[in-house]
């Protein structure tokens, strides 16, 4: 267990006045406890109780080491993992739980009465991930440069008649090489029109001279994410794509430039959506300008017009403005960045100005 971490999430549960919580979201689990599972239908949660009798509830088939200030809760296919957790919880309290709960489990702890009350707590552990601390931070950076790395290999798979499923398919084993352990998500590379969709899963479409080319792509390492956007044109943009693309990249550097502690993170969203509004795409942009990004590749908190978020050092999201012109061109240039004490730092430093690749 990391003891800091855990007295964080105590602190926060004393602040909402709550005595124990059920965490079952596996990247969470793993933020605090250092084991990470894929349970898939199967429980597997965390139980933090202000008393520090902490319970983690874990079936036999999980190959789980010994993990110091928590008991286990062994359970086998056939048992029920709720009634071997409801005689350690406090009746008479209200249990928070966490938003990624399944009702199935939610459902048996409320008819066993496992509790006084059940409420949403999902903001306690947002809150305690939302800052990184300085090891996480050069984690990030190391997976961004991974990134950065894998950019300029997938850079030169571009070739005229290859296939969005042909790079993508490629692309795992590049991130490998580098020392990755693997995607952070699926890729997502788009020519010409079908950049236009803006999460477009690569088919079988064939790249032809004039296209736009977008890779939004991110690996994994530590347990971390990475995730990175570049457009590029093979062969000559025409007017209209050259223009979208400088608005885009206009857009995004002002945006990072304008993040710092205490900044609103809706307004670093508006500075964006501005500039693309003012060179008339403003309908075309049809995203929040980013997410939270750490253990999950979108975790929660983002930089939106709804945003109630302030910046606070430690936080790193995603700054990735994007103009979609239906069946025609789509261009989204997307670095990560971390808010310092006092400033930015991009982790992403791969090139963002307009290139063309000649076949």
């Amino acid at each position: 267990m990391n003891t800091e971490r855990i007295e964080r999430m105590l602190g926060r549960m004393e602040e909402r006045g709550l005595e124990q919580l059920l965490i079952t979201a596996p990247s969470s689990i793993f933020y605090l406890t250092g084991h990470y599972e894929e349970p898939l239908e199967r429980f597997w949660a965390l139980y933090l109780r202000k008393d520090g009798a902490h319970r983690l509830v874990s079936n036999r088939l999980f190959s789980l080491p010994e993990v110091n200030g928590v008991d286990i809760l062994w359970y086998e296919d056939g048992e029920s993992a709720v009634g071997k957790l409801c005689p350690c919880l406090m009746k008479d309290r209200v249990l928070g739980v966490d938003g990624v709960t399944a009702s199935r489990y939610l459902l048996e702890l409320m008819e066993r009465n496992a509790a006084a009350g059940y409420v949403d707590a999902s903001k306690i552990m947002e809150q305690v991930r939302a800052c990184k601390d300085a090891c996480e931070q050069r984690k990030m950076e190391e997976v961004s440069l991974i990134n950065d790395m894998a950019m300029g290999r997938f850079r030169e798979l571009i070739r005229e008649g290859v296939t969005e499923l042909e790079i993508a398919g490629q692309m795992e084993g590049i991130y490998r090489e580098l020392g990755a352990d693997g995607f952070s998500f699926a890729p997502l590379v788009g020519f010409g029109g079908n950049a236009a969709c803006g999460h477009h899963g690569p088919g079988r479409t064939k790249l032809k001279k004039g296209d736009c080319v977008l890779f939004d792509v991110g690996c994994r390492k530590y347990g971390l994410c990475s995730d990175m956007t570049r457009t590029f044109f093979f062969g000559e943009p025409d007017e209209e794509s050259r223009r979208v693309y400088e608005t885009v990249l206009r857009a995004q550097l002002a945006a990072e430039a304008a993040i710092r502690p205490g900044v609103p993170l809706r307004e670093v969203d508006g500075i964006a959506r501005n500039i693309i509004g003012e060179a008339g795409y403003g309908s075309y942009f049809t995203h929040r300008l980013g997410h939270f990004i750490g253990y999950d590749v979108h975790e929660a908190g983002d930089a939106s017009p709804a945003s109630e978020i302030i910046a606070e050092p430690g936080m790193i999201f995603s700054v990735e403005p994007g103009i979609y012109l239906p069946d025609r061109v789509g261009v989204r240039i997307e670095d990560l960045v971390l808010v310092t004490e006092d400033g930015v730092r991009v982790l992403n430093h791969y090139p963002k100005e307009l290139t063309v690749i000649e076949g």
